[in-house]
């Protein structure tokens, strides 16, 4: 485990798409770190915002009601200029210009993977996993995936009400362009006839259309579709069902509505302990850590050896997921 110098001011960024629970991690990361006599500062749209230095320093109250809100109020962006190696030289070097003793990153695997970079130029950081997608191979969970899901399994249900009423097909499309986590998820959790994910090719006869007939014929008359964006167009989708099976059929995309709202108990929980945890680790002197929830506790493991973990969905749960929906 690798051991840095006295830590006195660190820095705390959010990358890449955000997730509700983002703030809940600056919040913990500023008062736990004010609270361990460290200076903690602010990096504004994340990676970009690092190699631009636009950083300011976060205070007690500068993160009061924070937890609550969704997004991120430190602003997130994609950065091109820090997939160059000139750029990740040039965010190292703002650290330093800063006199950043360690930095807190939270994001999805783009973000882990900058981190893992900074790492390598002798920046000592703490990743924190944070994804609507739940599909960072080191962590079983990263923070906004549960607030995600009770957000699409709302607007399920609400569908559902209304396809119910008019006898109709509702197709859902959920965010997920290589991960199937949120579908499968919001499907068994609604009770959806199908579920489309990435992972699984689609066979629109056998997998759609067969399904959807034969529950029509054991005398349903509502029907919900569940589509990850990776797995299949649900505009394109629900007018094929209409036009094959004449059952009347609407499209719905949730798209960025399953990233905001007001992060949940369980987003706001283990952000805040994720935080508290970062800061101990760069307090102590442990550096290049990624934070990962691991059997109901908070763990650290070696950054580069958490970028080689990989996870799958469990197949079992695909199963199950098909015995409900008859």
């Amino acid at each position: 485990m690798e051991k840095t110098k006295e830590i006195k001011t660190i820095g705390v960024l959010t990358s890449g798409g955000d997730a509700p629970g983002m703030n809940g991690v600056i919040r913990s990361v500023t008062r736990s770190g004010i609270n361990s006599g460290l200076k903690v500062m602010g990096i504004r749209r994340g990676y970009q915002g690092l190699c631009k230095g636009e950083v300011e320093e976060l205070t007690a109250r500068s993160v009061s009601e924070k937890l609550q809100q969704g997004g991120t109020f430190l602003n997130t962006a994609r950065s091109e200029l820090f997939a160059t190696k000139k750029g990740q030289e040039q965010a190292a070097k703002i650290t330093q210009i800063f006199e950043l003793d360690g930095l807190v990153v939270c994001g999805g695997d783009g973000t882990l993977h900058g981190a893992a970079e900074l790492a390598k130029l002798n920046v000592p950081v703490i990743f924190i996993p944070a994804t609507i997608d739940n599909d960072i191979g080191c962590t079983e969970y990263s923070i906004g995936f549960d607030t995600a899901l009770n957000t699409a399994i709302s607007a399920v249900d609400k569908l559902r009400d209304t396809a119910s009423s008019h006898e109709r097909c509702s197709v859902v499309e959920v965010m997920g362009r290589k991960s199937g986590y949120l579908a499968l998820h919001v499907g068994i959790a609604t009770g959806a006839e199908i579920i489309l994910i990435p992972e699984h090719p689609v066979d629109n006869e056998k997998d759609v259309l067969a399904k959807i007939l034969s529950a029509r014929n054991r005398g349903k008359f509502h029907y919900i579709v569940i589509v990850a964006e990776g797995s299949s167009n649900a505009i394109e989708l629900a007018k094929y069902i209409e036009t094959e099976t004449g059952i009347e059929s609407r499209a719905t995309v949730l798209g960025y509505l399953q990233r905001g709202g007001t992060p949940n108990y369980f987003d706001r929980y283990i952000s805040s302990m994720m935080g508290i945890k970062a800061v101990e680790c760069l307090k102590s002197g442990e550096i290049n850590r990624s934070l990962i929830y691991q059997h109901g506790e908070v763990v650290d493991i070696d950054i580069f050896e958490s970028l080689e973990k990989t996870k799958n969905l469990d197949e079992t749960d695909i199963k199950k997921s098909k015995i409900l929906s008859i």
